[in-house]
């Protein structure tokens, strides 16, 4: 009979992406992604060392996701001229 515990979750895959990716990502700047992160609207950077930082892909793709849904919310633009 098999009595290994298994009460521990399973580990999920966490990738660390540097600035010039979150950029190319999201399409804004670097002050931009700063300053939305201090302010709670973007993710949040984590300290991988000293003089380190990266995010999470998924956290920054969720994000860019979430952005793309809200645009169905917005009036569309008068782009049609008779």
């Amino acid at each position: 009979m098999n009595t290994a515990r298994t009460d521990n979750p399973p580990t999920t895959h966490i990738e660390y992406i540097k600035l010039p990716e979150v950029r190319r990502i999201s399409g804004l700047s670097t002050p931009t992604i700063y300053r939305l992160a201090v302010s709670g609207k973007f993710p949040k950077q984590v300290k991988l060392g000293e003089k380190s930082v990266a995010w999470i892909r998924a956290e920054v793709n969720q994000w860019a996701a979430s952005k793309a849904a809200a645009r169905g919310d917005q009036a569309p633009a008068a782009t049609e001229s008779k």
